[in-house]
């Protein structure tokens, strides 16, 4: 398995728009602290980026030998809101993006039945370029739950549309995310974000799901106990052979870049020692 650092970390947990750090700034970052791959998103590249930001953006990454593991194209996917299925309706320029950055796989979104066969017209143009669709475990979507999921994408059907595996969403919405249910995800488990979380009545933060109505939480760090149980999630994922990306989805600081460098440098070496991939450039 490689790791891979969303470009999450540059951005707030709520403001999603604005990065607070440079690409460059990101990419220094994640060499610092031991990425393969930057997992990119739209406050820093995406389908609104003229071409020579994104043929500078593939130059400054390719000279710190680092990948782009996956593109998640525009806000609207991001904020996942009811224009974020568009991206399915015309998915060119999120190809066009995924194959300039060198990107194997799109982060996309789904909200009702009728984004179905637009997801397979999707995926079908994506399979042309040999390209991969994804959809996170997600709230206030269709892979709210492990039974949705498994409906969802054996309704798509297609090879090329899968899953991006994420604990912390199928834990707002009450579901189980160990080894069982990661055996039963895995033939469309394409990539896996990481982020940590402690669900409280009174936390800081308060989303609203289908299933169980709002659910608040406190944000952890990736290492801190009392969250997310990582080590069902890598007994499942070790159970499975999987051996794809890693990607820490974790929500950035507001501390400044120094603060990022050391969380996400303590989080490379976490990951290390619960059996993780092994953290280094290249």
């Amino acid at each position: 398995m490689k790791l891979s650092i969303s470009a999450r970390i540059a951005e707030s947990f709520l403001s999603k728009e604005e990065a607070t750090l440079s690409l460059t700034e990101l990419a220094d970052l994640a060499v610092t602290a031991g990425y393969d791959a930057v997992c990119m998103r739209a406050s820093q590249i995406g389908v609104h980026s003229s071409k020579d930001e994104v043929t500078a953006a593939r130059q400054l990454l390719d000279a710190r030998n680092l990948g782009v593991s996956m593109v998640t194209g525009d806000f609207d996917i991001v904020y996942n809101n009811d224009n974020g299925p568009q991206c399915l309706r015309n998915i060119t320029p999120h190809l066009d993006l995924a194959e300039s950055l060198g990107a194997p796989l799109i982060r996309t979104c789904i909200k009702t039945p009728a984004d179905i066969s637009f997801a397979q017209q999707a995926a079908d143009e994506a399979a042309e370029r040999g390209i991969r669709l994804a959809h996170q475990c997600h709230a206030e979507s269709l892979f709210e739950t492990p039974d949705q999921i498994v409906e969802t994408l054996q309704k798509i059907d297609r090879p090329n549309f899968g899953l991006i595996f994420e604990a912390a969403n199928l834990d707002e919405c009450g579901q189980e995310y160990g080894p069982d249910v990661i055996t039963r995800l895995a033939p469309w488990i394409f990539n896996v974000y990481l982020q940590n979380q402690r669900l409280s009545e009174n936390g800081e933060i308060t989303l609203q799901t289908w299933c169980r109505g709002p659910v608040s939480f406190d944000i952890l760090q990736i290492h801190e106990t009392g969250g997310i149980n990582f080590d069902a999630v890598f007994e499942g994922l070790t159970s499975i052979g999987y051996d794809g990306m890693i990607t820490v989805h974790q929500a950035g600081s507001e501390i400044g870049r120094d603060h990022s460098v050391a969380a996400a440098t303590q989080t490379a070496r976490y990951l290390q020692t619960r059996g993780g991939p092994r953290a280094d450039a290249g």
